[in-house]
């Protein structure tokens, strides 16, 4: 399964600490960032690897690269970057929701 396999494992663990954190570490509007963050890149840490067990590799990058960016801008403004990293968070939705319609593709029959 390669790279992306690791990857979406990674992704698994990273999305657990981050929840971890938010819920008995975070304080404010952070511990939302990092409770949203991580469900949504856990649940597409799962997904890349059904995707890569139906041989979709290319949803699977998708889903690991739309989580990453999505997950980790939410992630770096818990911890305090700048709100404006918050533009970017979208860029990794519409990549999630393209994996999604791309998965549907490729299941049509």
């Amino acid at each position: 399964m390669g790279l992306v396999a690791i990857l979406a494992a990674l992704s698994g663990a990273i999305a657990i600490a981050a929840g971890a954190f938010g819920a008995h570490r975070a304080e404010g509007v952070a511990v939302e960032w990092l409770r949203t963050g991580g469900q949504y890149q856990l649940i597409h840490a799962v997904a890349a690897l059904v995707a890569l067990r139906m041989e979709a590799r290319g949803v699977a990058w998708t889903f690991v690269i739309g989580a990453a960016i999505f997950a980790g801008t939410l992630y770096a403004m818990a911890f305090g970057a700048p709100r404006w990293f918050g533009a970017i968070t979208p860029i990794g939705g519409s990549l999630l929701i393209a994996g999604w319609l791309w998965l549907a593709w490729t299941l049509r029959g």
